[in-house]
């Protein structure tokens, strides 16, 4: 496809002088009288005037086009013409010294800007210049699925299997596992997939050396067991809710959950909840931070939560927990557990990954759908290869952009998407090697990333494409459409959960007014609830 990009005309009026009436206008009689009459002859001195450029709008194209941009130059001379990219992703450039830039727009997988400018000199006058900023966004196609919804992914429960530890309010019977009902809807003439569900899913776990080894060298393992140890072993089945011998909260039954979480967490509850996912996802417009609570579900009906459990340093509320590091021993052995009975996850579970048979040998499968529409695939881009979060720790050092005068936690970035916008003061947080206590009684060092502020998205890594992800965790490919990923890291052979985990800070869709989530300020009450 070729994109042209014309300018409107600009008409401007020739400014010029005369040597002789002829060259005006007149008639040769009159230039024949004056000469008989030996008139003085009269002569104007020429102006040099500075030409004019005009490169037109700014413009929107898809990866792929063949894009023309043309230059709209009035000039009363000679001139030379160069074009310059600005900034954006490189292109190769093609006609850089006349009035007509070409270049094929890039592969991209979200929208990226690519700014251009055009000098003018005539020699005489001073150069002028114009620019234009062309936005590439990425190729779709007819067959493109671009996020639509995939029914059968969804894990649904044909034969009314019920959990065997969890058990109804009402009728005490197990309750209903996994997604119940998926169905397609209009709503005000948009088509949503509508998942119903209760909240629990059925996982069955065999235990390794890895997991028992785990739950043994827990801080607390003397007082977080009723016995002081698990009581099951290595190569033990365990279901979901299964007593393996925690002391767990009070509002736990026995033989219903109790024992199959750790000390803090609710247990989860039957949770009726309805979500509706677009079938047609659309990019936000304005900044939608996800909050606390569902901001998506898993394929298996469980709630999806972000990065924070609702915490901050002190109470302060500036320095936010990151759930998935200050709760790391308030999950089970599937790494979930529940606020207010909701079972969810933060972060990447092994158990759910077993259920959709992610087996690291490609691309990930399905996991979820976020509250905006767009689907979310587990950890790998392909074998061997993890997709990669673009947010990075700040360098707290004084010589650093993201940094603080003291060099610690003094400070907090203006704007955690651009650090050159420098930093605010902010109450004192931890020293890196300061140990603070969570909410269970587990003491943990305040490193260098256990806090929401310690992190910043480095736009050049998104830039880089390939399995960087974009400022949102998600990014584009032309079989799975706009997608986030779980982010992961491998650390000694084991996968750890790498910020923003699942959905970034903000959706990167639109909520619709009957989404299970809803915009937030982003702001997290000091001694908030715990997620």
């Amino acid at each position: 496809m070729k994109f042209v990009i014309t300018p409107m005309a600009k008409t401007l009026p020739v400014l010029f002088t005369c040597a002789n009436l002829v060259a005006c206008g007149g008639s040769s009689s009159d230039s024949n009288a004056a000469n008989d009459t030996n008139t003085t002859e009269q002569t104007t001195e020429s102006t040099n005037v500075a030409p004019t450029v005009n490169v037109g709008s700014d413009q929107t194209v898809t990866a792929g086009d063949d894009v023309l941009i043309s230059a709209s130059i009035e000039d009363d001379g000679s001139h030379t013409i160069e074009w310059t990219q600005a900034s954006g992703i490189t292109v190769e450039l093609s006609g850089n010294n006349t009035d007509t830039l070409s270049f094929i727009a890039p592969n991209v997988e979200s929208d990226q800007s690519i700014l251009f400018q055009v000098t003018v000199d005539d020699g005489v006058n001073e150069p002028v210049t114009d620019e234009i900023t062309i936005t590439v966004t990425p190729e779709q196609s007819a067959e493109d699925p671009d996020a639509e919804q995939d029914s059968s992914a969804w894990i649904i429960n044909t034969n009314d299997e019920r959990a065997s530890h969890i058990l109804n309010s009402s009728s005490n019977l197990g309750v209903l596992v996994n997604v119940q009902s998926v169905d397609i809807t209009e709503v005000n003439g948009e088509d949503y997939t509508v998942v119903t569900s209760q909240g629990i899913p059925n996982y069955n776990v065999e235990i390794t050396e890895e997991i028992y080894d785990s739950l043994t060298t827990r801080p607390r393992s003397d007082t977080d067991f009723v016995g002081g140890a698990p009581t099951i072993g290595v190569g033990d089945i365990v279901s979901f809710g299964q007593d393996i011998g925690y002391s767990s909260n009070r509002n736990c039954g026995t033989d219903a959950g109790y024992g199959y979480w750790p000390p803090g967490p609710d247990c989860p509850t039957d949770s009726t909840r309805e979500g509706y996912f677009p079938q047609e996802p659309t990019p936000t417009e304005e900044d939608c931070d996800t909050g606390l609570g569902k901001v998506g579900l898993w394929v298996n009906g469980s709630s999806v939560y972000n990065w924070e459990d609702g915490q901050s340093y002190n109470n302060q509320g500036t320095w936010q927990n990151l759930a998935p590091v200050a709760e790391q021993y308030d999950v089970d052995i599937c790494g979930g557990h529940a606020a207010n009975g909701d079972y969810h996850h933060h972060f990447y579970s092994s158990c759910l990954a077993d259920m959709v048979g992610d087996k690291a040998d490609g691309h990930s499968p399905l996991y979820g759908y976020a509250a905006d529409g767009y689907p979310i695939y587990g950890p790998w881009e392909a074998e061997g290869v993890l997709a990669k979060s673009a947010w990075v720790v700040r360098d707290y050092s004084s010589s650093s952009e993201s940094g603080c005068a003291d060099d610690s936690r003094s400070c907090t970035l203006v704007d955690s998407y651009d650090p050159s916008q420098g930093t605010e003061s902010s109450d004192q947080g931890p020293d890196f090697d300061q140990t603070v206590t969570t909410l269970s009684g587990n003491e943990l060092v305040a490193y260098n990333g256990y806090y929401k502020e310690d992190y910043y998205w480095n736009s050049e890594l998104t830039q880089q494409g390939e399995n960087y992800l974009d400022q949102y965790n998600g990014h584009y490919d032309e079989t799975r459409g706009y997608h986030y990923h779980v982010t992961v890291e491998e650390v000694d052979g084991k996968l750890t959960p790498a910020f923003p985990y699942i959905v970034g800070e903000k959706f990167a869709g639109s909520l619709g007014e009957n989404s299970l989530a809803m915009c937030s300020t982003g702001n997290t009450a000091p001694g908030g609830p715990r997620g």
